[in-house]
Protein backbone atom coordinates (compact mmCIF):
# COMPACT_ATOMS: atom_id res chain seq x y z
CA UNK A 1 0.00 0.00 0.00
CA UNK A 2 1.28 3.32 -0.77
CA UNK A 3 1.57 6.58 1.40
CA UNK A 4 -1.00 8.12 -1.02
CA UNK A 5 -3.83 5.36 -0.38
CA UNK A 6 -3.60 5.35 3.48
CA UNK A 7 -3.50 8.89 3.69
CA UNK A 8 -6.97 9.08 1.24
CA UNK A 9 -8.61 6.00 3.86
CA UNK A 10 -7.91 8.40 7.00
CA UNK A 11 -10.25 10.96 5.15
CA UNK A 12 -13.17 8.55 4.67
CA UNK A 13 -12.46 7.36 7.91
CA UNK A 14 -12.53 10.97 9.13
CA UNK A 15 -15.46 11.72 7.00
CA UNK A 16 -17.46 8.82 8.26
CA UNK A 17 -17.24 9.26 11.76
CA UNK A 18 -17.74 12.82 11.37
CA UNK A 19 -21.59 12.01 10.08
CA UNK A 20 -23.39 10.10 11.94
CA UNK A 21 -25.17 7.03 10.94
CA UNK A 22 -27.98 6.15 13.40
CA UNK A 23 -30.97 8.18 13.87
CA UNK A 24 -29.92 7.91 17.86
CA UNK A 25 -26.46 9.54 16.99
CA UNK A 26 -28.14 12.35 14.91
CA UNK A 27 -30.15 12.90 17.94
CA UNK A 28 -27.38 12.78 19.77
CA UNK A 29 -25.36 15.18 18.17
CA UNK A 30 -27.98 18.12 17.22
CA UNK A 31 -28.77 17.93 21.40
CA UNK A 32 -24.86 18.57 21.69
CA UNK A 33 -25.09 21.77 19.26
CA UNK A 34 -28.42 23.72 21.01
CA UNK A 35 -27.55 26.60 22.86
CA UNK A 36 -27.63 26.06 26.51
CA UNK A 37 -30.27 28.56 27.25
CA UNK A 38 -32.59 26.41 25.02
CA UNK A 39 -31.71 23.57 26.44
CA UNK A 40 -31.89 24.39 30.17
CA UNK A 41 -35.33 25.77 29.03
CA UNK A 42 -36.59 22.60 27.80
CA UNK A 43 -36.06 20.89 31.07
CA UNK A 44 -37.83 23.60 32.77
CA UNK A 45 -40.66 22.76 30.67
CA UNK A 46 -40.65 19.10 31.27
CA UNK A 47 -40.63 19.70 35.34
CA UNK A 48 -43.44 21.64 35.14
CA UNK A 49 -47.26 19.83 35.33
CA UNK A 50 -48.93 19.31 31.91
CA UNK A 51 -52.64 20.22 34.35
CA UNK A 52 -53.45 21.28 37.90
CA UNK A 53 -53.17 18.68 40.11
CA UNK A 54 -56.61 17.39 41.67
CA UNK A 55 -56.34 15.24 44.74
CA UNK A 56 -58.16 11.73 44.54
CA UNK A 57 -61.67 13.56 46.16
CA UNK A 58 -61.40 15.73 43.22
CA UNK A 59 -60.38 18.66 44.87
CA UNK A 60 -57.75 21.43 43.48
CA UNK A 61 -54.69 21.25 45.49
CA UNK A 62 -53.04 24.06 47.01
CA UNK A 63 -50.01 25.02 44.03
CA UNK A 64 -52.81 26.44 42.02
CA UNK A 65 -54.86 27.87 44.75
CA UNK A 66 -54.11 31.88 45.63
CA UNK A 67 -52.42 32.96 42.49
CA UNK A 68 -53.75 35.59 40.73
CA UNK A 69 -55.45 34.87 37.63
CA UNK A 70 -53.34 36.39 34.23
CA UNK A 71 -54.89 40.05 32.61
CA UNK A 72 -54.90 38.84 28.92
CA UNK A 73 -56.59 42.10 27.73
CA UNK A 74 -53.47 44.56 27.91
CA UNK A 75 -53.55 46.57 25.16
CA UNK A 76 -50.33 48.13 24.08
CA UNK A 77 -49.60 51.94 23.42
CA UNK A 78 -50.06 52.51 20.03
CA UNK A 79 -47.05 54.51 18.70
CA UNK A 80 -47.05 58.19 17.34
CA UNK A 81 -48.02 58.79 13.80
CA UNK A 82 -44.39 59.55 13.03
CA UNK A 83 -42.62 56.79 14.58
CA UNK A 84 -45.58 54.46 13.03
CA UNK A 85 -44.84 55.78 9.47
CA UNK A 86 -40.57 55.91 10.01
CA UNK A 87 -41.35 52.61 10.91
CA UNK A 88 -43.00 51.81 7.82
CA UNK A 89 -40.05 53.38 5.79
CA UNK A 90 -37.56 51.32 7.33
CA UNK A 91 -39.16 48.03 6.56
CA UNK A 92 -39.96 49.37 3.06
CA UNK A 93 -36.37 50.30 2.75
CA UNK A 94 -35.38 47.03 4.24
CA UNK A 95 -37.37 45.06 1.10
CA UNK A 96 -36.25 46.67 -1.14
CA UNK A 97 -32.57 46.10 -0.08
CA UNK A 98 -33.71 42.23 -0.54
CA UNK A 99 -34.90 42.38 -4.31
CA UNK A 100 -33.30 41.20 -7.50
CA UNK A 101 -32.95 44.00 -9.95
CA UNK A 102 -32.52 43.33 -13.04
CA UNK A 103 -29.51 44.09 -15.33
CA UNK A 104 -30.04 46.75 -18.29
CA UNK A 105 -29.93 44.14 -20.80
CA UNK A 106 -32.71 41.68 -18.83
CA UNK A 107 -34.35 44.78 -18.77
CA UNK A 108 -34.49 45.27 -22.55
CA UNK A 109 -35.61 41.62 -23.24
CA UNK A 110 -38.36 41.95 -20.95
CA UNK A 111 -39.30 45.25 -22.74
CA UNK A 112 -39.18 43.71 -26.03
CA UNK A 113 -41.16 40.84 -24.83
CA UNK A 114 -43.94 42.31 -23.64
CA UNK A 115 -44.33 45.11 -26.67
CA UNK A 116 -44.69 42.06 -29.17
CA UNK A 117 -47.19 40.23 -27.17
CA UNK A 118 -49.11 43.46 -26.72
CA UNK A 119 -48.97 44.15 -30.50
CA UNK A 120 -49.67 40.70 -31.06
CA UNK A 121 -52.83 41.28 -28.95
CA UNK A 122 -53.53 44.42 -30.30
CA UNK A 123 -53.79 42.50 -34.25
CA UNK A 124 -55.27 39.79 -33.22
CA UNK A 125 -58.50 42.11 -31.28
CA UNK A 126 -58.72 44.21 -34.50
CA UNK A 127 -58.39 41.18 -37.06
CA UNK A 128 -61.45 39.53 -34.68
CA UNK A 129 -63.41 42.85 -35.04
CA UNK A 130 -62.93 43.50 -38.37
CA UNK A 131 -63.92 39.56 -38.89
CA UNK A 132 -66.97 40.17 -37.49
CA UNK A 133 -67.81 43.59 -38.97
CA UNK A 134 -67.87 42.02 -42.05
CA UNK A 135 -70.14 39.34 -40.99
CA UNK A 136 -72.86 41.51 -39.55
CA UNK A 137 -72.63 43.55 -42.57
CA UNK A 138 -73.20 40.63 -44.78
CA UNK A 139 -75.96 39.13 -42.13
CA UNK A 140 -77.88 42.48 -41.59
CA UNK A 141 -76.76 44.14 -45.18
Amino acid sequence: MSDSDAGGEKEQESKRASRPVTAAARRERRASARPAGKASAKDTDKARPAKAAVSADGAKTAETKGKATPKRDRKEKKASLLSRFMRFIREVWAELRKVIWPTRNQMVTYTTVVLVFVAFMVALVYLLDWVFRKGVFWLFG
